[in-house]
């Protein structure tokens, strides 16, 4: 079983998360992660979905999206033609001794210490899966107290879109 990314460009509207959900459970398929944002047009909003499965599952699933009402676009961001990023956020426990080791640490990530509790402190940070996963193997030893991430997030590479350039001329423009 293969990791997809699916990035689908839908309405901004109540109701459309559920529907895409839905089909999901509807049909038996474990959604990984998914994230909704607006688009620069806020009547719209991509959605990136990460699922886990074979060529004819993912074929189902994109093409059984393309079919619902509110979804205008659906593309596969394959690793190689595509940049990916998840966000997350670390609260490890940190005393007055450990403090110190934990930023130096954050540091070589390029994340960020953005709360100092007493007794602990909030890590930001921003990559790929492989990264946030080391930083978190070097933390946990310190003890982790609660971690909470966005979910991918997926664009293609270089010029290429969601849409045609037909597509964004023809006034559809909501990247």
């Amino acid at each position: 079983m293969n990791r997809y990314v699916i990035s689908v460009l839908v309405d901004n509207h109540s109701g459309v998360l559920s529907r895409v959900a839905g089909l999901f459970s509807r049909r038996g398929y474990n959604i990984d992660s998914i994230s909704v944002g607006e688009t620069l047009d806020p009547t719209k909003s991509r959605m990136t979905i990460v699922a886990h499965g074979d060529d004819a599952i993912i074929e189902q699933i994109t093409k059984q999206l393309s079919k619902l009402i509110d979804v205008l676009k659906v593309a596969i961001l394959p690793a190689e033609n595509s940049v990916y990023r998840e966000l997350v956020l670390i609260k490890v426990r940190a005393d007055d001794q450990t403090r110190a080791t934990i930023s130096d640490v954050v540091d070589v990530f390029r994340a960020k210490i953005i709360d100092i509790a007493p007794q602990s402190v909030t890590v930001e940070i921003t990559g790929d899966r492989p990264k946030i996963q080391a930083l978190i193997d070097l933390l946990t030893p310190h003890g982790i107290l609660e971690v909470a991430r966005t979910g991918l997030v997926g664009l293609h590479r270089g010029d290429q879109n969601i849409l045609t350039q037909e597509e964004v001329e023809n006034g559809k423009a909501v990247l």
